[in-house]
Order: C-alpha cells, then structure tokens, then sequence
C-alpha cells in the first residue's frame, strides 16, 4: 500500500465514531473528607462522562454548562444508591451533595429535548458513575 492510501486511512480511522467514552475520571478526595469533582455539559456531551467515587463518601459534583443558549439538565437517578438528582445546568454553576450508598453504576443523562428532534440522551449526553469500594 503506498503512502498516499495509508494517510487516507488514517484520516477515516480518526474521523469513525468511537464510542466518546474518555478514561474514568477519579473524584478527588478534598482534606475535609468530600469527593469532589467538576462536570460540565455542552453541545451533546458531559466533560468527564465516566466519574468514580467511593461508597459511603459524600460526594460534591459542580455542575456547569459551557455558554450558550441550550438548555441543559443533569439526572442521576438510583434509589438503591441514595441518589437523587434533576438539575438544570447553568453557566454559573451548582454544587450537588450525596453520599454513596452502595457500590455499582448509574447512567447520567440530559433529559432536555426540543420539539420534535432527538433528546439530548439520544444524541449522546450520557455518562457512568461509578460507586466503588
């Protein structure tokens, strides 16, 4: 294969959807004893979309959203976990308070939809918490 045709591959490999998942982002464990870590949301996505706390840790998410005039929300949703959170997302940003019950996962997503148009869930702004021992 010349290098002409080994360049144009290249170039469709680093254009093919992935699956946009970054590496798990670890929540930092402040001196007074939180986890904390950042979120923002954006044009379909979170920025981290894999966050990993541990169980029975309180946990302080800030969430923003990047300027703009689309709305955006955050739902993390698990009973079993002691969590509960529907939020809609400012420029200004908000801390959010939980404490981990149990360890497993939850989906993250924008609940935010216009008109007739996919939700912002089905266009991909979804993440993973993950609550580990």
């Amino acid at each position: 294969m010349n290098g002409r045709w080994q360049g144009v591959l290249l170039l469709l490999a680093a254009l093919a959807p992935g699956t946009g998942r970054a590496e798990p982002v670890q929540a930092r464990l402040d001196a007074d004893g939180v986890q904390r870590v950042e979120i923002v949301g954006g044009n379909y996505f979170f920025h981290p979309d894999h966050i990993v706390v541990k169980v029975g840790v309180p946990v302080e998410l800030m969430v923003s959203k990047e300027p703009g005039l689309t709305p955006h929300s955050l739902v993390i949703w698990s009973p079993r976990m002691g969590i509960d959170v529907d939020v809609m997302l400012g420029s200004s940003g908000r801390v959010i308070r939980f404490t981990p019950r149990v360890t497993g996962r939850v989906d993250f997503s924008c609940r935010e939809k216009l008109l007739f148009f996919a939700s912002h869930q089905e266009r991909g702004m979804t993440g993973v918490l993950e609550v580990v021992e």
